[in-house]
């Protein structure tokens, strides 16, 4: 196996115990490929911890992870003081097993730690280099991540929130995939309770990483660096402000989307990670999607516009079965109405296929066609 495809064989092992985390994985995997730090948002019990972990084990790298609040002392993430080098006059922290100590963290409800754990974060995170008030100790932290259920609004948490280079808004698996989530559940469960962990093929290792992170800085960046600054001026002119530290790292992780896709020169298409950069808060996820569809032409449009008739169509598709058993001239007639409606709606879906000529899209489209057919049969038998 290759230096690269290794690397999309690393994203499907993360994921692979979960269900609908793929851009999780990928998400992760381009943080620590750029060796940047990554901030999760979105409701609990949406395995963000568990996906990083998950990374850092399969990295044999050192891990470390702490859910923060506003009582967490500063010892609880980066070590006591050593009570003997006082006694001689000097300021030493016992960090073994802390977060200096790590090379991949994990800090849960990351901005409502108090000022004295944010003010070190913020020169840990930019410097790598804990400073507090006393002393400065380079640590080998490789990336962090965080994760919060909501969005900063507070000025003194901002620029915390701003050296998180990788945004990503984590969303609840939707409902067609619920039956397939319970069935991996269960067997995660399973293989836990009888082999103690969970199964996991160790690819790479923190020095394969270090050798692929070198690789990054030799991508060739300047077919994409025209097209990446056309993005800032759209998204400025859409009300999407992106600071100077985020538009300077931004080729850092359109080189490393580059390399995950295989190839050592950037592309057009690899300019779709600059959407984990500019994203600030949820409504932002449609804006920055929506610019990157124009002016990309990627399938997000179409996609979009498919998942929206989709889950039009199962609200239908419920309608048409609570009353397929009603003997009325009524339900007749609507039924009549709904069958010329999904006759218009087959059409919409075959133009929005053969124009994109995407896969992703046409394989949309196709399971679209196919709940169309199925409200088509409950129409039919009643006849």
């Amino acid at each position: 196996m290759s230096e690269l495809s290794v690397l999309k064989e690393f994203v499907r092992e993360l994921s692979a115990p979960f269900v609908g985390r793929e851009e999780e994985a990928e998400v992760v995997v381009l943080s620590i490929l750029s060796k940047e730090h990554g901030i999760l948002i979105g409701e609990p019990g949406t395995a963000k911890s568990a996906i990083v972990r998950r990374a850092a084990e399969l990295l044999n790298a050192k891990f470390f992870k702490y859910l923060l609040t506003r009582f967490t002392e500063p010892s609880e993430i980066f070590g006591p003081l050593d009570i003997k080098a006082l006694e001689e006059g000097r300021y030493v922290r016992l960090s073994t097993g802390k977060l200096p100590d790590a090379e991949i963290a994990f800090l849960d409800e990351v901005f409502k730690a108090n000022s004295a754990i944010l003010n070190a974060l913020n020169t840990l995170l930019q410097e790598r280099v804990l400073y507090d008030g006393f002393t400065e100790l380079s640590v080998n932290l490789w990336s962090l991540f965080g994760a919060s259920n909501e969005v900063p609004d507070d000025p003194e948490v901002e620029s915390v929130y701003d050296r998180f280079l990788v945004r990503h808004f984590v969303r609840p698996v939707s409902e067609d995939l619920w039956s397939e989530l319970l069935k991996r559940s269960w067997a995660i469960e399973k293989e836990i309770f009888f082999n103690g962990s969970l199964h996991a093929r160790k690819l790479l290792d923190m020095n394969d990483l270090r050798k692929l992170h070198a690789i990054l800085y030799e991508v060739d960046l300047s077919g994409v660096e025209g097209r990446l600054m056309r993005l800032f001026a759209v998204f400025e002119s859409r009300g999407i402000h992106l600071t100077d530290r985020r538009k300077g790292k931004s080729l850092k992780l359109v080189a490393a989307k580059a390399l995950l896709n295989g190839r050592r020169v950037a592309l057009e298409e690899d300019l779709m990670a600059v959407k984990y950069v500019a994203v600030r808060d949820w409504e932002d996820v449609e804006k920055v999607n929506t610019v990157l569809a124009e002016e990309l032409k990627t399938p997000y449009k179409y996609l979009r516009d498919l998942n929206e008739i989709k889950s039009n169509l199962k609200e239908l598709h419920n309608y048409v079965l609570s009353l397929k058993n009603i003997e009325s001239s009524f339900v007749d007639t609507k039924f009549k109405s709904i069958a010329r409606e999904l006759e218009i709606t087959r059409g919409k879906v075959v133009s929005i296929m053969r124009e994109s000529q995407d896969p992703q899209v046409i394989k949309a489209g196709e399971d679209v066609i196919n709940l169309i057919n199925n409200i088509m049969e409950l129409i039919t038998k009643r006849r």
